[in-house]
């Protein structure tokens, strides 16, 4: 199991500080493009700290939502989302060439994530970005991350036709529904305190399994778990998930 987190999301003067130390504990940083987060400084910031701690990079792309922090959900046809998402890729993966690095995988943020979960309309549009970006390149491609879910084989079935590879991803700090889906930030509970958020990875990590908000039982197999940087704690709780792994 991989560890991962979502940085570079500063912007200006809102500064998100656990950059540097949350870096040393993961395998995998999920770099904003700008779109919600991050601009140019604290993108080539986020890059160098992920090259020195020699951190797999991954594009984090976002609706155009830096008022809502990408949470909230905009309706977008395929071909404008596509191109933003490779706008965004693109971006970052520049920077990173600059530095001597390249981005490896692209993880989409906030509400266009969920809504990739839940729609396939979406979902389509989002592996087909990724999936004309490797048809450019000549290196390895570039994996897309999304959630684990108990729908693991349709989305793997639904990446075939892409040639596109996946990671299946997990969540130490944040409640499950019933529908293995993430609870809205909008209901009291749905991010987990750092106690509840390494119990839950532990649990994940051993058993692969998740106990939902209605206290079910769910079957969740992950490649990576997430801390989100924004979380209170995230430091501890890397810290506290990377001694377990």
């Amino acid at each position: 199991m991989k560890l991962n987190c979502d940085l570079g999301e500063s912007y200006g003067a809102w500064s998100m500080p656990v950059e540097s130390a949350i870096m040393a504990e993961i395998d995998q940083a999920n770099i904003a493009c700008g779109f919600h987060a991050g601009d140019p400084l604290v993108m080539k910031q986020a890059i160098f700290l992920a090259k020195t701690h020699g951190v797999a990079i991954g594009a984090h792309p976002a609706y155009p939502d830096l008022q809502g922090f990408g949470r909230r959900s905009m309706t977008i046809g395929a071909d404008e989302l596509i191109a933003m998402i490779q706008y965004q890729v693109s971006a970052l993966a520049g920077m990173a060439e600059l530095s001597g690095t390249t981005v490896s995988y692209v993880k989409p943020h906030g509400a266009l994530y969920n809504d990739m979960m839940k729609s396939l309309t979406i979902r389509r549009a989002v592996m087909q970005s990724v999936a004309e970006i490797n048809a450019q390149i000549s290196r390895e491609p570039l994996t897309l991350m999304v959630q684990a879910t108990a729908r693991n084989d349709v989305i793997k079935d639904e990446a075939k036709e892409w040639a596109l590879p996946l990671y299946f991803e997990a969540f130490s700090d944040r409640r499950y529904t019933d529908e293995g889906l993430l609870q809205s930030r909008t209901i009291e509970g749905a991010v987990l305190s750092e106690d509840e958020a390494l119990a839950q990875a532990e649990r994940l990590i051993e058993s692969g399994t998740v106990i939902t908000a209605s206290g079910s039982t769910l079957k969740v197999e992950a490649d990576s778990l997430c801390v989100h940087g924004d979380t209170k704690g995230a430091v501890s709780i890397a810290q506290r998930i990377r001694k377990f792994l």
